[in-house]
């Protein structure tokens, strides 16, 4: 079933756990997710993201089946739409059914985020939409989400009561794109966000983060954890593993197939491991 991503995370919040949010680029990606978040008996937030779409071309096709999906299945499931910079990449998801956005004004200047995040709330706020959102770049070059960079919890209060996000994606040790779980979370300032800021916390960048980095993090105050390089890691294993094993293999299905099943399983137990089950 189409749920809401402020339902979801509040429940998560207050019990003291972590929801996977995962990304979605092809439909055999959403089939995965959905599958994964019934095995686990938990919700589960399937991202769409900006570059996705500018991949495909346009929202609508992937957003119409992954909401299909969505709402055919028992499972809570959360359609949000990822690092959108585009005002009207919003509001169009917002016409299509997403129950939640993460407005992405990290590039911009500080005020001018703020001003632009506050309208995007108001917006979605109006159809009944959480917000996620985060502050600009800080700690070098590779932005809010580089190794070094840090948010100050002050700041991220103030960011919450000038915008009126639901969530917030805060820096505390990962970075984007990691191939290696390897990053290492700074969890005493985790728990001094989650102190001063009354909305969920966010980890972005969180396939470099090793398991017992991400249940820490879930016991020291976040709550909602991206994971998508990592998940794309597993399904692209099992495609070469296939092809390896039979080079005559033609038929698509004879390999997105068990890459599936394989971020299906991977998916499922991320879950779980969120959940601190």
């Amino acid at each position: 079933m189409l749920v809401g991503l402020d339902e979801v995370l509040q429940e998560a919040r207050q019990a003291g756990h972590g929801v996977g949010a995962f990304n979605v680029i092809h439909l055999e990606h959403a089939e995965a997710l959905v599958g994964a978040a019934e095995d686990a008996g938990l919700p589960v937030v399937l991202q769409v993201s900006e570059n996705t779409v500018r991949w495909h071309g346009s929202l609508a096709p992937l957003a119409a089946a992954t909401r299909a999906l969505a709402e055919q299945s028992p499972a809570r499931v959360v359609l949000h739409l990822d690092h959108a910079t585009s005002r009207e990449l919003v509001t169009e998801a917002l016409g299509l059914g997403f129950t939640s956005v993460m407005f992405d004004g990290s590039t911009l200047p500080d005020d001018r985020n703020r001003a632009e995040t506050r309208e995007v709330v108001r917006e979605c706020h109006g159809a009944g939409v959480a917000v996620e959102a985060e502050l600009g770049e800080i700690g070098g070059k590779d932005g809010v989400h580089a190794p070094g960079a840090r948010t100050d919890p002050h700041d991220a209060a103030r960011f919450v009561e000038d915008t009126g996000v639901d969530a917030l994606a805060v820096a505390v040790g990962t970075s984007h794109a990691m191939t290696e779980r390897t990053a290492a979370l700074d969890l005493e300032l985790i728990a001094a966000i989650r102190e001063q800021v009354p909305v969920p916390l966010v980890l972005h960048g969180s396939s470099g983060v090793p398991d017992d980095g991400l249940a820490a993090a879930v016991r020291a105050g976040m709550t909602k954890v991206n994971i998508a390089t990592h998940l794309q890691g597993v399904f692209t294993g099992a495609v070469r593993e296939v092809l390896g094993a039979d080079p005559r293999v033609v038929d698509t299905r004879r390999y997105l197939a068990p890459a599936r099943d394989a971020v299906r399983a991977e998916a499922a137990r991320l879950l779980a491991l969120l959940a601190l089950r």
